[in-house]
């Protein structure tokens, strides 16, 4: 049986020699992600990253990171999950994972697509700078901004002004509550929460939108890759027209300057949500990153 660790901060180093190896993966890789969400647990095995995660009352496998050889990382995992005697449902599959799979297991493992996961991927240029017909809606928004609030400033979320942050964002729930009681915000906004908290260990970057002393609008996230910078939260005043288009904006251009090397923004996925589905697409992503997971079919469990 894997000897798996709760995940620490103490672990971020070991963690990201093998998550910044520069290969494309999706935002559930991020160690600020892993360290956020959920009771994540890990090991280094065969020179891989191996996690054993909770997600939907399930237990995964997310597919190991790392360049050795899969054959005896694999065989582990499919050991461990016999042992537990829990299925063996592997998660977070590119293409190229899959193809992995079904070359060293051929007929062993189903593959079922994982759409409503899928990373939204976008060029930094493009929300940056928000350029050409289709980004016509989304300058419009920007404009009536600036329009209504000509004073407005961004500055980097810090030491001196996260409690403000943090209350901003307190208040958004709230607000959001109220329109909306039965929804379930829990899992998030205890991720916010901890990501306020360990802001600095967890060596993120965020802005803040501000109307002189007001708070409109909040940004957050981390480096995922040599050039990727995953974008872990954003909120904004729901009564502020355009505050989401600035804060996006802004924060484009804010990494571009400090990070010449970043060339895209991953915005995580939509989780199947209609709204927040169309949000994305709207902004024009450049990519996908498609994922799908993979149950070993002798253990007799598919859905």
């Amino acid at each position: 049986m894997i000897d798996f660790k709760p995940l620490t901060l103490e672990d971020k180093p070991i963690y990201e020699r093998y998550l910044l190896d520069g290969k494309e993966r999706g935002c559930e890789y991020s160690f600020a992600n892993l360290f956020l969400w959920g009771r994540q647990k890990g090991a280094v095995l065969h020179d891989h990253l191996v996690l054993f995660s909770q997600f939907s009352r399930r237990t995964i496998y997310p597919y190991p990171a790392g360049q050795a050889d899969k054959r005896a990382v694999l065989d582990a995992i499919i050991a461990d999950a016999q042992e537990r005697g829990i299925p063996c449902r592997i998660t977070s599959l590119t293409q190229e994972d899959r193809q992995i799979i079904e070359a060293l297991y051929p007929g062993r493992f189903r593959f079922h697509c994982d759409r409503d996961f899928y990373d939204y991927v976008y060029a930094i240029n493009d929300l940056a700078d928000l350029k050409g017909r289709k980004f016509q809606r989304k300058r419009n928004h920007y404009n009536r901004f600036r329009v209504a609030f000509p004073y407005y400033t961004v500055e980097p979320l810090n030491a001196r002004n996260i409690r403000a942050a943090g209350q901003m964002v307190e208040a958004w729930y709230e607000a959001r509550l109220q329109q909306d009681p039965k929804g379930d915000y829990h899992m998030e906004q205890a991720a916010l929460r901890k990501a306020l908290q360990y802001f600095e260990d967890l060596g993120m970057e965020g802005l803040i939108l501000k109307d002189g002393e007001e708070i409109l609008a909040i940004t957050m996230g981390s480096r995922m890759s040599p050039d990727t910078f995953d974008i872990h939260f954003e909120k904004a005043r729901a009564d502020v027209d355009g505050a989401y288009a600035v804060i996006n904006c802004e924060f484009a251009r804010y990494l571009r300057e400090k990070y010449p090397d970043v060339r895209y923004l991953n915005r995580e996925d939509d989780m199947g949500l209609e709204g927040l589905r169309k949000a994305k697409l709207s902004y024009c992503p450049h990519h996908l990153v498609e994922k799908s997971w993979a149950c070993l079919l002798e253990d007799g469990y598919d859905y």
